[in-house]
């Protein structure tokens, strides 16, 4: 099979490119080498068995040479940082995926299966249920509630705590301009997809770890947040009271569930989560990266948030076991694996202030101006 990787150069579709080769796929990449991702330009990771195109997504004379002769597409291709050039992020995401099957419609392409890469982020604020009203999907947490350092979400009936439950597929409630965007390319490849009998399948991926993932985008993990700090022996830092709760999951279970999709057509048309399918809470996570880095300290929690972001979020992801994927790989082998990738690089030492001082120059990372109340400890979460 012919597939076209879009994105191929970056860490979930780089990964997805050797495993294609692997399995004996003609692949061909397209990407823009966009910096700061690729600061280096083309990665020397790129096999020399796949053909590479230097080019951008939204370029429609790039885009129509990139498909020709192609079977099958896998959209990586994606602006995700958490800053405020709000147009950008429909520029790339949505344009780019519009794009794809503009072209194959208007030139009657054969394409028999498209991939498109979603997120976590598409659910919000997730599903939560109050025992004595049951189940609501919240609305995004407001700045002036996060100033007071309210962390949780309250029962909108009564008032009253609730419990976060897992979300399912069905959960949409994008609360900032990248989910809003991702959200959108969801909605153009089913979409359209289906009007235009192009098989497509979208993957809502949870925080995807391992090798390969960009150590200088503002926000693009904790893995890759609190790895930085201690290879290079400084505290990394909890948002809010570090409490909020995610799901992992290692990228070589991403590529499983990249590769079910591609052959099973029981995908066609539809939405799946991709999650790790164990919660943890932001400094639970923090303690297992300290303890694989022989460190003893744990991260700080100033009273800073990041204003769009979730309280809690975790995936159902029984849609997708019903197919015979499960997530394998311990969280400590993804976080051993990035250390290692890590290890290996020579431009690392700036990443840490770059980051920060963007997400603060563009007002993201917010101070609290009222004390939070300490509902737990470290020994206690």
């Amino acid at each position: 099979m012919k597939v076209l990787v879009i994105g191929g150069a970056g860490f979930i579709g780089s990964h997805t490119v050797d495993a294609l080769i692997k399995e004996g796929h003609d692949v061909r990449i397209l990407d823009n080498l966009q910096k700061p991702v690729h600061l280096n330009g083309k990665p020397d990771y790129i096999p020399k068995d796949a053909e590479f195109i230097l080019g951008d997504v939204r370029n429609k004379r790039v885009m129509e040479y990139a498909l020709r002769g192609v079977d099958a597409v896998f959209h990586f291709a994606a602006y995700q940082d958490y800053l405020t050039d709000f147009s950008r992020f429909f520029n790339v995401n949505s344009r780019g995926t519009a794009l794809l099957y503009e072209i194959i419609v208007e030139k009657n392409l054969p394409v028999k299966k498209i991939v498109v890469a979603s997120s976590q982020m598409v659910m919000g604020e997730g599903k939560y249920k109050c025992p004595a009203h049951g189940e609501f999907v919240p609305a995004a947490r407001s700045d002036q509630q996060l100033k007071c350092g309210q962390w949780d979400h309250k029962c909108p009936s009564c008032g009253g705590e609730a419990e976060m439950l897992p979300s399912d597929e069905i959960i949409v409630s994008p609360p900032n301009q990248y989910a809003i965007s991702k959200y959108s390319q969801e909605m153009i490849a089913l979409n359209l997809g289906n009007r235009y009998k192009i098989p497509s399948t979208v993957l809502r991926y949870s925080i995807v770890q391992g090798p390969r993932q960009s150590f200088y985008n503002a926000y693009s993990g904790v893995c890759r947040i609190f790895s930085l700090h201690y290879l290079l022996k400084k505290q990394p830092t909890a948002y809010e009271d570090g409490h909020a709760i995610r799901d992992y999951i290692n990228i070589n279970d991403v590529v499983e569930a990249n590769l079910l999709v591609l052959k099973d057509p029981r995908t066609d048309y539809q939405v799946y989560n991709v999650g790790g399918g164990k919660k943890y809470t932001v400094l639970k996570f923090g303690k297992i990266v300290a303890k694989i880095y022989k460190s003893d300290v744990l991260p700080k929690i100033p009273g800073e948030y990041r204003f769009g972001d979730t309280r809690h979020i975790f995936s159902d992801i029984s849609k997708l076991k019903k197919l015979g994927w499960t997530p394998k790989v311990p969280i400590e082998k993804s976080i051993l694996d990035y250390k290692k990738f890590l290890e290996e690089q020579t431009n690392i030492g700036k990443a840490i202030d770059y980051a920060e001082r963007k997400m603060k120059e563009m007002n993201v990372v917010r101070k609290v101006q009222k004390n939070p109340q300490k509902r737990k400890t470290y020994d206690n979460y």
